[in-house]
């Protein structure tokens, strides 16, 4: 009997900020993750106050959906913090991506930060810069000129395939991954 071909699934991932939003989208065939793009949308120089960033957030989402058509968003979740105010903003920053994303019937998964670093890098409390690291890794993936946010976003979506890659709960943790893809683990001290 022959098997079908597998099919190809695009996730949108998103790391939503205030300042800065990180995006990364890549696509899964099988149990094959492989980036199609990553970046950010920067906030940070904005004079429109917080409605405007929150524009901006909803306009960019919306356009990276038109050129990418995902056929699911996975977002991280805001951490509980200390600042209120700092938690309202984050949470409506991560509801104008969600909102571009229900705008256009998109399937939307939430994960915890911890959640995020951990499938990416088997640590819950990892730095960004060993989820960036695990990324490269992973997915073959390595831009040293992008801001660790966007790998963030990247990681979103990662977390995403490896949790839901396939529908079979055995391929979708990290050990599975390790044991299934030797030749994409590097031991400490080679490059």
């Amino acid at each position: 009997m022959k098997k079908s071909a597998a099919k190809e699934r695009i996730v949108l991932g998103v790391d939503p900020g205030t300042n800065i939003t990180g995006y990364g989208i890549v696509t899964l065939t099988g149990q094959q993750i492989r980036v199609l793009t990553c970046g950010v949308i920067d906030m940070s120089r904005s004079d429109g106050g917080h409605p405007d960033k929150l524009k901006r957030i909803f306009e960019r989402v919306l356009s990276l959906i038109a050129e990418f058509h995902p056929d699911e968003l996975a977002i991280e979740a805001p951490f509980f913090g200390k600042n209120v105010q700092s938690m309202l903003k984050l949470g409506r920053a991560q509801g104008v991506a969600m909102a571009a994303a229900l705008y256009r019937d998109i399937p939307i998964f939430e994960y915890a930060p911890l959640k995020v670093k951990k499938a990416v890098t088997g640590n819950g409390r990892a730095s960004k810069e060993q989820v960036s690291k695990m990324l490269e890794t992973i997915v073959n993936f390595s831009d040293k000129r992008l801001p660790l946010d966007a790998t963030d976003g990247l990681a979103v979506a990662v977390c995403h395939c490896l949790q839901n890659g396939t529908g079979d709960s055995k391929s979708s943790s990290w050990k599975s991954f390790l044991r299934e893809n030797p030749g994409r683990i590097r031991k400490r001290g080679n490059p």
